[in-house]
């Protein structure tokens, strides 16, 4: 057997299951007409194209040109996830191309919660601006937010005309560190530099990324300069102010692509659904989980009670050297290497760097909490 003749097979297979591809285009905004009268408070943005005929426009047929589509739950769970996004798009492989872009938010169990959705006709500034115009409008509608996405020009541009909504200090955009590293080898073919790279990525203090950026440097300025025209607030641990809450990847919307990998060459229809589907899975199974640890007694606060618990076991191996409890500043020392570090607890700042990247109370804090018993 040929592959054209598997290839005919398999698309004649698809549209007997899941409906022909034209029809799937005229059925989409029935199908999600419907589910916003049984989700009213779902967010569906349709936009269409005239067509034309020798340069006339033929009335009463439009072309199904982009979507947007936030279900209500998603939108609800956001206010209970981190203030922080993560953004990217991959390609459909039908009859008809085109991509989709999906937004993901985790919440405090680091669950990952996908948030919003868009079928387009690629990655290019239009699709991305339509995409974040209504994602901003409809779900991520508070300030002090921060997204993470790939180095992609159209995303850039598409953040530059949003008349800073998309901004500081309204939002804080920075990238992917994956990407970055990607890009890095792509310009300068230097494998053995990129675990460099990353390093200076994850730096958490200015001292830690000053060390790296030098040995960067000492190969050769070309590409510490490379990394200069980035900026170090969109790339580096030390310098995002706390807004990426120690995610340095697009990781978390890489695995809902991974999800609608096999959804990805179904008709536009059957795509959707889809969707929405295998959400209604996701938001009653962790609805059950949530009931099940209610009736067995294990709430949030007794897992963080473990986490707690955890760290102050680490904790042990610190000593709480001088104090000012007025200030509420404090000296630790690591007892195994001797490293002394500053605690500043009202400004939520240690000289490791994990208080204020993470914006967790880490162990250095725990300890000087545990000898003053501060709650």
């Amino acid at each position: 057997m040929s592959y054209r003749k598997a290839w005919l097979a398999k698309q004649k297979a698809v549209t007997k299951i899941f409906g022909d591809w034209e029809v799937s285009y005229q059925t989409l905004p029935v199908w999600l007409k419907a589910m916003t009268v049984k989700m009213p408070r779902s967010r569906v943005q349709i936009k269409t194209l005239p067509v034309y005929r020798e340069s006339k426009e033929v009335q009463g047929v439009r072309v199904l040109h982009r979507i947007f589509l936030s279900f209500y739950p998603c939108i609800v769970a956001f206010r209970h996830c981190k203030p922080l996004v993560q953004v990217d798009g991959t390609h459909l492989y039908g009859k008809y191309k085109g991509a989709v872009l999906v937004a993901v938010a985790q919440d405090v169990n680091q669950n990952i919660v996908p948030i919003a959705f868009a079928i387009v006709e690629g990655k290019t500034t239009d699709a991305w601006e339509f995409f974040l115009t209504n994602l901003r409008r409809y779900v991520v509608i508070i300030d002090g937010v921060g997204i993470i996405s790939d180095r992609h020009t159209s995303i850039d541009a598409a953040i530059a005309r949003s008349n800073g909504a998309w901004s500081p200090p309204r939002v804080w955009h920075m990238y992917c560190i994956r990407h970055i590293g990607s890009n890095f080898l792509r310009r300068f073919k230097a494998p053995y530099l990129y675990k460099l790279v990353v390093n200076t990525c994850y730096s958490r203090t200015e001292q830690e990324y000053n060390k790296n950026y030098q040995r960067l440097k000492e190969r050769g300025e070309a590409y510490t300069q490379w990394c200069d025209e980035i900026g170090v607030e969109r790339w580096v641990l030390a310098f995002d102010g706390g807004h990426r809450w120690g995610h340095m990847t697009t990781n978390l919307v890489e695995c809902i692509n991974s999800v609608l990998k096999g959804a990805r060459n179904l008709p536009v229809t059957a795509l959707v659904r889809s969707i929405f589907y295998r959400l209604n899975e996701l938001f009653t199974r962790k609805s059950i989980e949530a009931h099940e640890r209610c009736r067995n007694g294990f709430t949030y606060l007794e897992f963080a009670t473990k986490r707690i618990e955890e760290s102050f076991r680490r904790a042990g191996n610190i000593v709480v050297n001088r104090f000012d409890r007025h200030n509420e500043m404090f000296e630790v020392r690591e007892t195994q290497d001797g490293a002394i570090y500053i605690v500043n607890l009202p400004q939520r700042h240690c000289d490791c760097g994990h208080f204020q990247v993470e914006r967790l109370p880490y162990r250095h804090v725990l300890a000087c909490c545990a000898n003053q018993r501060l709650d």
